[in-house]
């Protein structure tokens, strides 16, 4: 029996850096599992859009598809507009047998590739104690999304940081949030010797672009990268992917 194709919905963006970097990711899932056919698609901006994609599976022959929001919480494009596009295509393409994998986050493969980021940009393990780190997202107004935010910030906490705010890059938080810059400042505040910021997003954007121009125009010390294709986050795809299967691969051998 053949794998379900996975298919990696990305939201997109008028950035080509956006592109480049699903594409980048996508190619190190192949490279993990050769033989699993990965397709990419774009609710917005980029193409192809998801429902061509899932019209030339249907053309190809597929009859599973694991539809994988790339998104790190569940908020409005997991809850209504992936489910919406997904729910047109089942309509339009009875062949296909399509089923929509969990969000990303939360998960410890995340937390080790923000990890990973920050040493990239210059944070040795001993820096911890002494460092005050701003997880910096997006932003949103959903409160599932932003609770997974604030439980990622308590984790980290424990994890040696001398402090951990989260903050976001919009500038209205209904959590409290502070923006980038202002968590910076917050941590000075309060004494940290040096202030490190790990935004918590996967692909270069303009809210990215934001939180590092807040970052810097605070003067925090250290600025990591986004996610990008880690082999932490390429892990997590396929693992999500493994989730999505099992229900299957159960009624099928029930």
């Amino acid at each position: 029996m053949a794998s379900p194709v996975l298919l990696v919905i990305a939201h997109g963006s008028r950035d080509p850096r956006h592109a480049a970097t699903v594409h980048a990711l996508t190619t190190r899932v192949r490279s993990l599992r050769p033989g699993l056919r990965v397709e990419t698609g774009f609710l917005d901006f980029n193409a192809p859009s998801v429902p061509q994609v899932l019209q030339r599976l249907a053309t190809d022959g597929a009859r599973d598809v694991i539809a994988l929001p790339l998104l790190l919480t569940r908020a409005f494009h997991a809850k209504s507009d992936i489910p919406s596009v997904l729910h047109k295509a089942r309509t339009g393409l009875p062949q296909l047998h399509i089923r929509q994998a969990e969000v990303l986050g939360p998960s410890p493969l995340l937390n080790s590739a923000l990890e990973q980021r920050l040493y990239e940009a210059g944070v040795r393990p001993g820096d911890r104690s002494s460092t005050g780190l701003v997880l910096a997202s997006a932003g949103s107004t959903d409160p599932e999304a932003i609770a997974v935010i604030a439980e990622i910030a308590r984790e980290l906490r424990h994890t040696g940081w001398c402090s951990v705010r989260p903050a976001f890059a919009s500038a209205a938080s209904p959590a409290g949030f502070p923006r980038t810059e202002d968590a910076v400042r917050a941590l000075r505040t309060e004494g940290a010797r040096r202030v490190a910021v790990a935004p918590y997003a996967i692909a270069p954007g303009r809210l990215p672009d934001r939180i590092a121009a807040g970052a810097r125009g605070a003067g925090a010390d250290v600025l990591a990268d986004v996610l990008g294709p880690s082999p932490e986050l390429a892990r997590l795809l396929l693992r999500r992917y493994d989730e999505a299967c099992v229900p299957r691969v159960a009624a099928l051998t029930a």
